[in-house]
């Protein structure tokens, strides 16, 4: 039997026995959001506020919580997933790559890849978030996935670096448990859609905190008007500053985690001077940019991870990748010169605002969306109450509704 058939059999009956304590991301409408809450922000959104605005970018979560009580390494309780941002649809994807660029602003983590998008250039497939000790089966699956959807290269050689990435749910998970298996990676890919993305408790986010309250998947886009060329710039981030305090917490630039009164999961402690955890955040664009042009997009995101009060802490995973979906037709092989557009270095800046300010909301849209959980030992982790952040952004005079 061929390989690709043997692979895409194998695809199908494990996609078939995802068990049920595995679901596929959905929107939720219903949710309210940080906007909703009268949280003011700079910028003008895409009509979703989500990284989706951009046209072709797709994602697909999948989400695992299940067990309760003490932790049995193996069995649980599990509170953990996998989110998948694919650059185009399945076959546009692995066909025509999507120019690219990385940026670790502190490396205490892992986004595989990365080497080859810096020396090609270039996104060759999907970007997936899980947590810390998911990252390897998460890759392998990626891979079997590619061999099962699409030819190998022009070479006729199948070779493939998959961009994984992650954030430690340790706290709230049975990590050691290796619970992410590659149906869970398989139906992340398979359910990635446009339109509006869940967020909060779903996906690598289900068992991430933030800044002392429950955190995990957060989008936002900015629209830029005609005279800076119209485009859209959309983010996504899997949050997990678990070690960066509550008390750094600013929102709308109001130092709202010293205005909650809480304790740190971690220490049970009203305030704690650890900076740690980490955040993954995805950046999409249509303007057609070139890889030196995104990397310095991606180096942006610091700039939004400071206006919510990181300072990027020794033991923080503070990693960054931004794509464009212009020139899709830049990877393609013909053994001539390949023409591209690029947006003039001197009119970037309306580009880098945007995505300053959409990584801010993504992280803020994180926290909005995230729910109570309890996990393993019984563990329990806060969300940011909607009602307290409404009050205190009124009291500084900063409540837009």
């Amino acid at each position: 039997m061929p390989s690709r058939l043997m692979a895409s059999l194998a695809l199908a009956v494990l996609v078939a026995g995802v068990g049920a304590a595995a679901t596929a991301g959905a929107a939720s409408p219903a949710k309210p959001r940080a906007r909703d809450l009268g949280v003011p922000f700079d910028g003008t959104p895409g009509p979703l506020n989500a990284i989706t605005d951009v046209e072709g970018v797709l994602v697909g979560h999948t989400t695992l919580i299940s067990g309760d009580g003490r932790l049995v390494v193996g069995k649980g309780p599990i509170r953990t997933g996998v989110t998948a941002v694919l650059p185009r649809d399945l076959a546009g994807m692995m066909s025509h790559f999507a120019f690219a660029g990385w940026y670790a602003q502190n490396g205490s983590g892992e986004m595989t890849g990365t080497a080859w998008v810096e020396e090609s250039g270039f996104l060759e497939g999907p970007v997936m978030i899980t947590n810390t000790h998911s990252v390897g089966v998460v890759h392998d699956a990626v891979i079997a996935w590619r061999v099962a959807h699409g030819p190998a290269d022009a070479t006729d050689y199948w070779w493939s670096t998959p961009v994984v990435a992650e954030t430690w749910d340790g706290w709230l998970n049975d990590i050691n448990g290796f619970h992410v298996k590659p149906e869970h990676v398989f139906r992340a890919l398979e359910s990635a859609h446009g339109g509006a993305v869940e967020e909060g408790n779903v996906g690598g986010g289900t068992g991430m905190i933030c800044y002392g309250f429950k955190g995990g998947i957060g989008t936002s886009s900015r629209k830029l008007p005609e005279k800076d060329g119209g485009y859209t710039v959309g983010v996504l981030a899997q949050c997990n500053y678990s070690g960066s305090s509550r008390r750094n917490l600013r929102i709308a630039g109001i130092p709202v985690g010293r205005e909650i009164p809480g304790t740190e999961p971690y220490t049970g402690l009203p305030s704690d001077l650890a900076e740690g955890g980490s955040i993954i955040v995805v950046v999409a664009t249509n303007a057609p940019l070139l890889p030196h042009q995104l990397k310095r997009i991606a180096r942006r995101v610091t700039l939004g991870l400071g206006r919510t009060g990181a300072i990027g802490g020794n033991d923080s995973g503070d990693l960054f990748i931004a794509f464009s979906t212009g020139n899709p037709r830049a990877s393609e092989i013909d053994h001539g010169p390949v023409d591209v557009r690029m947006v003039p270095n001197d009119s970037m800046d309306p580009l880098f605002a945007a995505t300053v300010q959409a990584t801010e909301e993504s992280i803020v849209n994180a926290m909005v969306a995230a729910t109570d959980m309890t996990g393993v030992d019984g563990h329990q982790v806060q969300a940011l109450p909607h009602a307290a952040l409404r009050a205190v952004l009124a009291r500084y005079h900063r409540l837009v509704k």
